[in-house]
């Protein structure tokens, strides 16, 4: 039997849409990925500035959106920890946690140009491949100049992910809830229930 395979979805999930549960969906049939490890972030210090929900409700509503697909699964590494929540450190704690496994980690192909920023680059291109999302076959040549570039002086392993385009976000989710607009069919229901019960997002 071979490594395990666990893909890595991280993100501030404010809240969580069907876009993300769709590209984790993909990678995971496109890699043969075992499990998806869905890891919302504590505090995310790239977000300054935009209404976050807490924590423990972003967590929360993580887990309501795939409570329903036995190959998605929950860590609430980042949300216990104090702090910023980087990339590299999450990255080190699960290896240590789970040596053994393989893991990918899922990013936007945009993300490929901002990684050298993280902290640490090297330790997440060491730890993990990366699974770029590419909108819809949107293969072009900065993107593989950059892959190129990364494999080079990083030594990265880069796959690729086609993903139909998503029109929507989180933010333009966030918009609508502030508009009195219905989200259905854009956020699991279970999550819609959620961020009424709780009126997140209205003001």
């Amino acid at each position: 039997m071979g490594k395990k395979k666990t893909g890595i979805m991280g993100g501030t999930f404010n809240p969580i849409h069907i876009g993300h549960l769709l590209l984790a969906e993909n990678a995971k049939e496109t890699f043969g990925l075992d499990e998806i490890l869905f890891v919302p972030s504590g505090l995310p210090y790239m977000k300054n500035g935009i209404e976050i929900a807490d924590k423990w409700m972003r967590l929360e509503m993580t887990r309501l959106a795939i409570v329903d697909n036995a190959s998605f699964a929950l860590s609430s590494v980042e949300v216990e920890r104090e702090g910023n929540s980087y990339t590299s450190e999450t990255l080190g704690l699960l290896r240590q946690e789970e040596p053994e496994t393989e893991f990918f980690f899922i990013v936007g192909a945009d993300s490929l140009f901002a990684m050298e920023s993280w902290k640490d680059p090297e330790m997440i291109f060491r730890n993990c491949t990366i699974l770029a999302a590419v909108r819809d076959g949107k293969d072009d040549d900065d993107l593989k100049e950059q892959i190129g570039f990364l494999g080079k002086k990083y030594g990265a392993r880069i796959g690729l992910v086609e993903m139909k385009e998503i029109s929507f976000s989180s933010t333009d989710i966030r918009d609508r809830i502030r508009k009195g607009k219905s989200i259905r069919y854009m956020v699991p229901a279970q999550v819609v229930e959620y961020i009424k019960k709780y009126q997140l997002y209205m003001g």
